[in-house]
């Protein structure tokens, strides 16, 4: 099994509001925020291409992934992610501080394997998906 680490450079943001986060955009940015872990909120800035790229795989939305803000790295989960209704664009991205002595809570989807190699499939049967992920709570392994 191949261990998938995540990583994306940010700048930290001063300028803030609407026509600020419409200028990134434009100039193909996203805007971001990290909080929690008993800090204060930092706005920042994201590349779209790199992070696009990123959440194309499915390993990242349940990942630990580590934030490059500058010299300093941060330990993050992918909170919510806002994308534009037409176009496929990416508008926002929040992230949530990882701390080693808070639990953590995640959805982790399932992946079933073999399932077209069952028995019962070959005869007519049918193979059912009652849950598609599972909501898993433990102490994160932040080094």
């Amino acid at each position: 099994m191949v261990k998938l680490k995540f990583e994306l450079d940010a700048t930290v943001r001063e300028d803030i509001g609407k026509g600020a986060s419409r200028r990134l955009r434009h100039a193909d940015k996203i805007p971001a925020v990290v909080y929690g872990g008993g800090e204060q909120a930092v706005s920042l800035t994201l590349d779209h291409s790199k992070t696009a790229n990123a959440l194309a795989h499915e390993a990242f939305y349940s990942h630990i992934l580590t934030l490059k803000i500058g010299a300093k790295s941060e330990k993050v989960i992918l909170k919510a992610i806002q994308r534009h209704p037409a176009k496929p664009r990416l508008s926002h991205i929040d992230f949530l501080r990882v701390r080693a002595d808070q639990k953590l809570h995640m959805h982790v989807p399932l992946h079933f394997i073999g399932e077209e190699n069952a028995p019962g499939l070959n005869e007519g049967g049918v193979f059912s998906h009652l849950m598609s992920d599972v909501e898993v709570s433990c102490s994160p392994a932040v080094k």
